[in-house]
């Protein structure tokens, strides 16, 4: 298939595929005589593979570690797994990042009265210049 056809069966743009291919995460497709790039199955489904894994937001470093050892047909699952076990504790550690932020957020929003007048907690905590793993400053709406 064309690289349109292998887009669309991959939900992968054209220029992403392209972009795969010039940095060697795929094998280079085989060309036409007229220059275009031709993917077979084997090619798709690494692309699909590929899209799987940063939809479950691997790093493009880690793709290409996964992709060799999916190729790899006498690799160990521990590999794999060891590979999976850290990304997942990398999305605990932003979850939890993030889980900071919005309860830090939360606490500044309830501070603040939302009325005419000027003073804002949530403005004074910015200028403070806190970080998102600071706790939230103890602020009591006036």
């Amino acid at each position: 298939m064309n690289i349109g056809q292998a887009a669309r069966a991959t939900g992968i743009s054209a220029k992403m595929i392209r972009y795969y291919d010039e940095i060697g995460l795929v094998r280079p497709a085989a060309r036409t005589e007229a220059n275009y790039r031709e993917y077979d199955a084997r090619q798709v489904n690494e692309l699909r593979f590929i899209r799987r894994a940063r939809n479950l937001g691997f790093s493009m470093a880690e793709i290409t570690r996964l992709l060799s050892l999916w190729r790899d047909r006498e690799r160990p699952s521990r590999e794999v797994k060891a590979i999976a076990d850290r990304h997942v504790a990398d999305l605990d550690a932003r979850i939890a990042e993030m889980q900071a932020m919005a309860d830090a957020l939360r606490h500044l929003s309830h501070c603040c009265a939302g009325d005419d007048r000027p003073d804002c907690p949530i403005l004074a905590d910015l200028t403070a210049g806190s970080l998102p793993s600071d706790p939230p400053r103890r602020s009591r709406p006036s």
